[in-house]
């Protein structure tokens, strides 16, 4: 209880010295002005302010308030113009000529002589990207240009990019943070260093990192987006962020009005905060906003194929686990009615290529034939699998092992640190695994290169070590298709036999679930859960 009262003095301390840092905490001017600071925490830290390396969730949060890339998504998943005024393709699909804006400037620092600033050309462009791919530097992003032949500055505001085959998803990979323009002579300043040095051309430039403790970014001046009435963005002054790791202090100072926005719903208050259909209850309503949609992101339980283990070789279980509980009643008890259950396979809602009639309904009954066949034909009297999990999805793996018991089958639970399960599923060191897939970019291609043989782990994402010919003929045929009705058929295929082979459990197809401080106006939500600060508004408070 005295560690817990503690975090949340130091806590308490953080927001109020972030304020300090802007405002100068405590004078009239300070309060007047705290509508122009929003506040966040980030309880699952951050790693790095490059966008380089920026493969997290949180990461790219971050650096999207810092940097900006040719082209950029909207809240429906669009693909707008963002330094790139407009761009065309080639007949052949290989071709990618950007005509930049010749408007936009780095955030100013002393390296850049007298003005303290330069305008971006296109050979930034050609700095960032060879940057990326440079296997001495080895960033994590790099393999979003691997379809990629050549590119190149024709002048200060063209660009070009050609693949080495037409791949129609290519656009929507340029939206990712990692082909964010970063300037050269600021990142060879700093090398390495530049992950706490970081000047974009974004909405915020940096001000104040202290790891673990708090994060300040202040409104770019020379920011080049408008609004539709032609006011400059954005609307704040500043954000600060701080890295309590406790879910369950980080709600409590939102809902004590110190912190604007909770990113997620977490188990720990989940129930003070919703009815058990996904409701605020009555006594936040006046002081609580929730926005929901979808999410592209699949949780899901899958299986090493290469295991040795009969249970995990026979298709009759893997099925059998599939039929054998209830996703919905799962959500409802676990999630407060948060998700949809994904009897449609692995591509989720909001996708071309999802199908609702390809996966797998709750079926008691045929679990349980399924499972006395595999005993009767492996001579298996009681089966028993184990499925690990990190501790944030043991309550959903506890359930499911109950759920299977009384279909005559034995689920032992073993719980691991998430980096250790990581680890351990890239390396076939696990026989049933819990995890997650969130889009990378807007194209179910993203959900179905986890199927292709040629992605086995640990050089992929292919960590069923699934192979089957049809399916990598369907996947390297897609890439020659550009109109999507016709994609979208073979992604649906590409599912479907993935989904009848049984290589994996899809549980739930996730929701975006948003809280903000009722004063708080503009944040929207999007499908990948960015967090998007150029339009948001807080009104001031009596």
């Amino acid at each position: 209880m005295i560690k817990r009262i503690s975090q949340h003095l130091i806590y308490y301390f953080s927001i109020s010295c972030l304020t300090f840092l802007i405002f100068s905490c405590g004078s009239d001017k300070s309060k007047k002005r705290d509508h122009l600071v929003f506040r966040y925490n980030e309880y699952a830290n951050i790693n790095t302010l490059d966008p380089a390396f920026s493969r997290t969730l949180q990461d790219v949060s971050v650096t999207n308030q810092l940097f900006n890339g040719l082209v950029q998504l909207d809240d429906q998943l669009n693909i707008l113009p963002c330094i790139a005024k407009d761009w065309r393709i080639s007949e052949d699909g290989k071709i990618y000529t950007f005509h930049l804006r010749n408007d936009i400037y780095f955030h100013k620092h002393p390296l850049f002589g007298k003005d303290s600033t330069r305008s971006v050309v296109a050979n930034d462009f050609t700095y960032s990207l060879n940057r990326l791919r440079d296997e001495k530097l080895a960033a994590p992003g790099g393999w979003v240009l691997n379809k990629v032949d050549d590119f190149k500055a024709t002048n200060d505001t063209i660009f070009e990019i050609t693949l080495k085959q037409p791949f129609p998803a290519f656009i929507g990979l340029l939206t990712m943070k990692y082909c964010s323009v970063v300037p050269k002579e600021i990142v060879e300043h700093y090398g390495s260093e530049f992950r706490s040095h970081p000047i974009g051309t974004g909405p915020f430039k940096f001000k104040r990192w202290e790891e673990n403790v708090k994060l300040v970014f202040r409104r770019n001046e020379n920011y080049f987006e408008e609004d539709e009435k032609g006011h400059q963005l954005p609307y704040l002054e500043a954000i600060a962020l701080t890295f309590l790791p406790d879910k369950q202090s980080e709600f409590l100072q939102f809902a004590q009005g110190n912190i604007d926005y909770l990113q997620s719903l977490d188990a720990s208050y989940k129930d003070e905060l919703l009815t058990a259909d996904g409701r605020l209850i009555e006594k936040y309503t006046k002081t609580v906003k929730m926005t929901t949609g979808p999410y592209l992101n699949s949780e899901y339980l899958g299986f090493y194929l290469d295991s040795e283990t009969p249970e995990i070789q026979s298709k009759l279980i893997r099925q059998a686990i599939n039929y054998g509980f209830d996703k919905q009643k799962m959500i409802t008890y676990l999630r407060n009615g948060i998700g949809n259950p994904a009897n449609g396979g692995f591509i989720p809602i909001g996708l071309p290529g999802h199908s609702k009639t390809i996966g797998y309904n709750y079926k008691p009954e045929k679990a349980k034939q399924l499972i006395e066949q595999f005993k009767k034909e492996s001579g298996i009297e009681n089966p028993e699998i184990t499925l690990v999990t990190s501790s944030n999805y043991l309550s959903f793996c506890e359930f499911i092992q109950r759920e299977l018991e009384k279909a005559g089958l034995t689920i032992n639970v073993d719980v691991m640190p998430e980096a250790t399960l990581r680890a351990s599923r890239s390396h076939g060191k696990v026989d049933m695994f819990r995890s997650s897939w969130v889009a990378d970019y807007m194209d179910a291609e993203n959900y179905l290169s986890i199927f292709y043989s040629k992605n086995f782990a640990p050089d992929g994402s292919n960590y069923f070590h699934f192979k089957n010919k049809t399916v990598d003929s369907l996947y390297n045929k897609a890439f020659t298709i550009s109109n999507i009705e016709e994609r979208k058929h073979l992604y649906t295929t590409i599912d479907s036999i993935a989904m009848e082979n049984a290589i994996m459990v899809p549980l739930f197809y996730d929701e975006v679930v948003r809280f903000t401080r009722k004063n708080v106006e503009g944040l929207g939500i999007n499908p990948i859960n960015i967090l998007d600060l150029r339009r948001v508004k807080k009104s001031i408070l009596d």
